[in-house]
């Protein structure tokens, strides 16, 4: 499973500028002059406006199918929680915890976006709800 959303990009010439938005996120709206300018910032967007739904206890989707959209990834510790909270399914965070021998705080600040998480800890916690925790590296669009 990938945490990649798709962002529509609209060229506007009069202004000569780069939009951006999610269909997903709503909220999340940015623009850059370059369409390099333009990616960055909707990397951004995307990070804040996940963090801000994490925050506001506001459910986040799964990310939709579009063909004509490019697939935007929020940071890496916002890849990190989402992962963990669209994987464990039905496991509870007090079941987690007993089998990873700690506390249910510490399994929540796995969903933490804020939380910067070790390998270790992740491929544990992936561990014990029945996933493998798999790394890759992606080129910058």
């Amino acid at each position: 499973m990938k945490v990649l959303f798709p962002a529509l990009f609209e060229y506007n010439k009069s202004d000569r500028r780069y939009t951006v938005h999610f269909p997903d996120l709503p909220e999340a709206i940015t623009e850059g002059e370059t369409l390099d300018e333009a990616l960055f910032n909707a990397a951004e967007v995307l990070t804040l406006t996940l963090e801000g739904r994490v925050d506001e206890g506001i459910e986040i989707p799964k990310p939709s199918h579009h063909k004509t959209a490019k697939l935007i990834a929020p940071n890496a510790r916002t890849q990190a929680a989402l992962l963990i909270r669209w994987a464990k399914g039905n496991h509870t965070t007090a079941e987690i915890a007993r089998a990873l021998n700690t506390s249910w705080p510490a399994v929540a600040r796995l969903e933490d976006p804020h939380h910067w998480p070790n390998l270790k800890q992740l491929e544990r916690a992936a561990a014990a709800i029945g996933q493998r925790l798999v790394i890759s590296m992606e080129p910058i669009i």
